[in-house]
């Protein structure tokens, strides 16, 4: 008859666990060779990321890189690089053409002429030829490099030129490209279309770690050799230029993580510059009617404050496009007659007028 204080003994060290089998050989081989890729570096890593992140070429690098754009991001200076992977399969060959005879449309030049395509050597390609070296290719990739001091340079093509080299070092082969600069914007940028295939004819697959960041890092690394690091006057004068904007800006993204679950935050900060910043943006949130005043510095934001400003980004956008249009039509009409016409909007009337302009509302997406 047991009771609840028996045990039974075994003998072995305290607190050792039961052997393990012995390995196999092609398991130790496996082991040695995720070690040599960096497997126990990033083991961690490998648990919160999926592993496709680790495919494709420059992946290391675009990991390296990645980590290096946290350090001293206002000193910097920044580029916008916008990445797609675009499918050829059914139609996509059909819609990729398309969007090379969008690309080269008329008033996209700095002088309003038609856009032209070039290449790493040459200032005029064929769209034609350049289509069907990729027409086996099952996708291609699509890219939109936007300096944001993009009007300091009188063309951009020697700077795209130097990037898709420092690419293609990283990838460590040859890239088919052609590319097309746009300066009918606020901001002069470059479409760059790059074929799916390497030097030796097979799949190009690139890192998704390079894609999103790692382009970017390299095009900012150029830009900075060229203009030279950001002044402290610069950084001022872009900070103090946010205060009246009517968008979604840094230091709206600051007040709202500053803002508690009762959506109040106080204007005073630390150091002064910081301060005047919150006081001049949360003056200029009180007169839009996104924050309310509760006196002593301290300011309730708007619900949904975030949202609000960036559809109202977008909507200065589509206005500034319209004044364009209207601009080239030789067409006059006042800013009290522009609006956004909202077919949702249950007070939308039936819309009656003249198309000015077709076009794409997204170049990048093609929509």
């Amino acid at each position: 008859m047991s009771t609840e204080d028996d045990f039974e003994p075994h003998l072995g060290r305290l607190r050792s666990r039961p052997p393990r089998r012995a390995r196999r050989y092609l398991q130790r081989v496996l082991a040695a060779t995720n070690l040599a890729r960096g497997g126990a570096a990033f083991a961690g890593r490998s648990r919160r990321q999926s592993a496709g992140s680790r495919i494709g070429r420059a992946a290391g690098i675009g990991r390296l890189l990645a980590s290096r754009g946290r350090l001293s991001a206002l000193e910097r200076r920044r580029v916008v690089v916008k990445t797609r992977i675009v499918r050829l399969a059914g139609r996509g060959a059909n819609a990729a053409a398309a969007h090379l005879r969008y690309l080269q449309r008329d008033g996209t030049t700095r002088e309003g002429n038609r856009g032209a395509l070039y290449g790493p050597e040459r200032d005029a390609v064929e769209a034609k030829d350049f289509l069907a070296r990729g027409a086996g290719d099952r996708h291609q990739f699509r890219l939109i490099v936007s300096p944001e001091d993009g009007a300091e340079y009188e063309e951009l093509k020697p700077l795209v030129r130097r990037l898709m080299a420092r690419v293609e070092a990283d990838l460590g082969t040859r890239l088919d490209w052609v590319a097309v600069d746009h300066f009918n914007t606020g901001h002069p940028h470059s479409h760059v279309i790059v074929l799916g295939h390497d030097q030796e004819g097979n799949d190009l697959v690139i890192a998704p770690d390079y894609l999103t960041r790692g382009l970017r890092e390299r095009a900012a690394e150029l830009v900075e050799l060229d203009l030279g690091p950001r002044t402290t006057r610069e950084i001022a004068r872009s900070q103090l230029a946010e205060i009246e904007a009517e968008r979604l800006t840094a230091i709206d993204r600051r007040l709202v993580r500053l803002a508690g679950e009762d959506r109040i935050v106080a204007a005073s900060a630390a150091g002064v510059f910081e301060q005047t910043l919150r006081a001049g943006r949360l003056a200029k949130l009180g007169q839009l009617g996104l924050a309310e005043d509760l006196g002593q510095g301290r300011w309730r934001l708007a619900p949904g404050l975030s949202e609000t400003l960036a559809r109202m980004g977008e909507r200065g956008d589509i206005i500034r496009t319209m004044q364009r249009a209207f601009t080239a039509a030789r067409v006059e009409r006042a800013a009290v007659d522009q609006a956004i016409y909202d077919p949702a909007a249950p007070e939308a009337a039936p819309l009656v007028g003249r198309v000015l302009v077709r076009g794409l509302a997204d170049e990048h997406r093609d929509r």
